[in-house]
């Protein structure tokens, strides 16, 4: 197959036909194609498509209607060999429900709320429990569970995809009917954007972020060997169920200390279960984008940079994959892959020092993340 220096495609085993293709000198100095194609797939008769986004130097990310799924990212090692670099499975359909979150656009909440509740203004919601007696990542049907709207698109030097959806007053136990938006873009620099936003019509809480599990080996081995730098000086203890303390504690002389790489195997049985931990980046809420982390492999040379204007960043080592079966039939065991998720603090809303996740109706949710993709 002849590969092109700039490819969309929509993605279904069934081909019903060429919709579009279209020439732009300024995207690329290259044609860009738009093909469709119908497997007659439907979630509460919505169609499910796949996005197929590529660059000049032939990274390519498959994003997914389902969820904001991100399905592929084939990346280069250092010897120019593509492989995909995240967890997840061969087909669309076994997604839905699958419990690991693979890839996916998180919210309303992303993170775990103690017991289900909060309050605003004096009145308490309860949140539906999927987590034990807790809410975790916007609950049975969150974010990554619904069909989004999506409009592929693209500008000056890169291609994307804006996907857009409605979560109406009283879904999961949340209030307020909220406009969202992810929009995917990858451009000729290796770097792929996510931008969320959200409105509200009444007061609510808002939390978004990407569940993508990292593997820079390509599969090849567990994340324990790759190396990884993390730009906080703090981290929220959690109790047993994962919930936070309320502590803001110095990661010095703990095995959360990441302030200089280190393999992610070294001091990890210190830490009873793994790492599921959110580290402090910034204390308060801005839009200022900071590194947040460096993750390295060594064996491929993969090197990947993770920007944010979250005010954290929680770490999680893949404590909880059991030998599912993933891609090419490949077992998904223990710290087979990582996640990286920039977002505000987990259980924010019953926190009062932690930052603000309050979005009333006239404000506009902003969330920005940015992957950085080089060899090293």
């Amino acid at each position: 197959m002849l590969k092109r220096s700039t490819l969309v495609r929509f993605v279904f085993p069934l081909l019903i036909g060429l919709v579009a293709s279209c020439t732009n000198p300024n995207t690329y100095n290259s044609k860009l194609k738009i093909l469709t194609k119908n497997s007659g797939k439907t979630i509460s008769g919505k169609e499910i498509q796949i996005f197929e986004l590529e660059n000049k130097s032939g990274t390519q990310v498959s994003i997914s209607n389902f969820g904001g799924v991100i399905t592929n990212l084939k990346v280069a090692d250092r010897d120019g060999q593509f492989e995909d670099i995240v967890l997840g499975f061969d087909d669309i359909s076994e997604y839905p429900d699958n419990g690991y979150f693979f890839g996916a656009t998180i919210g309303r909440y992303a993170n775990r709320i103690a017991g289900g509740k909060f309050s605003l203004d004096e009145k308490q919601f309860q949140l539906t429990k999927n987590d034990s007696d807790n809410h975790l990542h916007g609950g049975v049907l969150g974010y990554d569970e619904v069909v989004w709207e999506a409009e592929p698109f693209e500008e000056d030097d890169k291609v994307g995809v804006k996907l857009t959806y409605v979560s109406q007053d009283g879904e999961e136990g949340y209030p307020g009917t909220v406009q969202n938006s992810a929009v995917f873009t990858l451009n000729n620099d290796n770097v792929l954007t996510i931008n969320f936003e959200a409105t509200t019509d009444e007061s609510t809480i808002i939390n978004m972020t990407h569940h993508g599990y990292f593997n820079l080996s390509g599969m090849q081995e567990n994340v324990l060997d790759h190396t990884l730098k993390i730009f906080g000086e703090k981290y929220t203890p959690v109790n047993r169920e994962l919930i936070p303390t309320g502590e803001l504690r110095s990661v010095k002389d703990t095995p959360f200390d990441f302030r200089e790489e280190k393999q992610i195997g070294v001091d990890i049985q210190q830490v009873e279960g793994g790492y599921d931990h959110n580290f402090v980046i910034k204390e308060g809420n801005s839009r200022e984008l900071k590194l947040q982390a460096e993750l390295h492999h060594e064996g491929s040379g993969r090197f990947l940079a993770l920007y944010s204007d979250a005010p954290g960043l929680q770490f999680y080592s893949g404590n909880f994959l059991d030998g599912v079966k993933g891609k090419s039939g490949k077992n998904y065991d223990k710290h087979m892959g990582l996640c990286l998720e920039p977002q505000a603090f987990p259980d924010s809303p019953n926190q009062p020092n932690f930052p603000s996740v309050r979005l009333d109706k006239g404000q506009t949710y902003q969330h920005t993340i940015e992957y950085h993709f080089k060899i090293k």
